[in-house]
């Protein structure tokens, strides 16, 4: 049987950021993908957002990986070239009821280390996007977008350029622990390893679940529909989050179009076919900020499937990095629930996979 130094399950973009790190290291690394390319699910069927760092509790990994990995982010694309932009969002209070909640996110971010963001009154915000409606807004300078399989690729390269390997097409049925070593066993293949980093996203918890004590995955789908004609703004615009997201939000891509979405439908299984009957209901989420709303105008796009590691009616769970301090088993480290802020912070969390295995 082979057996190489690190393994790491899924190259989406928090596999590749920590097979990158792995790699720099100086150490063997194996990434396997099951699809025939990468970065298929989670990771190009999002927003493309970098996010600030707004609405996570204090001191959870997903606040100190999303701030930390905005930075490194954004210094990353400077630095290789990959095309982004600090665009900025604002974040509406359609009326005086929402006008606490949007006024706490400032001093939420604040105490997350983010203290740029700033309120602007109904008049400033009739200046800033004439099309949005509202009774005032927060204003949020350092929130980006990015060119997210430029970035994927990029990782890609890095990786291999320090001698890691890519095997597509290699999905994972299950991992054996054996001694020190691990086993990774698939349809045609079976490989040892003396760390196996489990970045497998939607089906992470699955492959988890033989440690014990690992969270149960739940799929939260949501749809995106794009835009035609015109396009009324000039960034990110968002309404007060909901359960389970961040609500049915305006983003731009790096052309300046513009999707709405997503929403939020609970799955019991991975399912990615667009469901148009729910198209009205979408349609009185965007008119609450923005009640010029041509709903002809919109078009199905694409959907995605948050990889959740909390149910309906739950509370958001936070980023949980199930090593071998946590469940025992030596040369096992699981990333499990990287939704959003996921693309944002996925180079902090391959930092942070690298300082453990280092």
């Amino acid at each position: 049987m082979d057996k190489v130094d690190c393994l790491v399950i899924g190259a989406g973009v928090v596999g590749l950021a920590v097979a990158a790190a792995l790699a720099k290291l100086g150490r063997e690394v194996v990434v396997l993908e099951q699809h025939e390319l990468i970065g298929s699910e989670t990771s190009s069927r999002n927003s493309e957002v970098i996010h600030a760092g707004i609405y996570y509790p204090t001191n959870s990994l997903k606040a100190r990986f999303c701030v930390r990995g905005k930075q490194l982010l954004y210094d990353y694309c400077a630095s290789r070239g990959i095309d982004h932009k600090r665009c900025g969002k604002i974040i509406v209070a359609a009326n005086e009821m929402q006008r606490a909640t949007v006024e706490q996110y400032i001093t939420k971010a604040a105490a997350n280390g983010v203290a740029d963001l700033y309120w602007i009154d109904a008049a400033d915000l009739a200046a800033l996007e004439p099309e949005v409606s509202g009774i005032g807004a927060v204003v949020s300078p350092s929130t980006g977008i990015i060119d997210s399989h430029a970035f994927m690729l990029s990782l890609q390269g890095d990786m291999e350029a320090y001698g890691g390997a890519l095997a597509l097409g290699c999905a994972v049925q299950s991992i054996e622990s054996r001694g020190a070593d691990s086993v990774v066993h698939g349809n045609e293949f079976s490989i040892a390893a003396d760390w196996v980093i489990n970045c497998a996203g939607l089906t992470a918890p699955e492959l988890a679940a033989d440690l014990g004590g690992a969270p149960e995955a739940y799929y939260a789908k949501g749809h995106y529909y794009s835009y035609a004609g015109r396009q009324p703004f000039s960034r990110l615009v968002y309404p007060v989050a909901e359960a389970g997201g961040l609500g049915v939000h305006v983003t731009l891509d790096l052309a300046g179009q513009i999707k709405f979405g997503p929403d939020v439908r609970w799955l019991s299984e991975i399912d990615y076919s667009f469901d148009d009957s729910h198209k009205e209901e979408f349609a009185t989420a965007i008119r609450a900020y923005f009640p010029g709303l041509d709903v002809s105008r919109l078009q199905p796009s694409y959907t995605g499937i948050r990889p959740k590691i909390s149910g309906p009616n739950e509370l958001a769970a936070d980023f949980m990095l199930y090593g071998p301090e946590q469940h025992g088993v030596a040369g096992r480290l699981n990333l499990l629930g990287i939704e959003s802020p996921g693309l944002t912070a996925s180079l902090a969390l391959a930092e942070a996979v690298a300082d453990r295995i280092a």
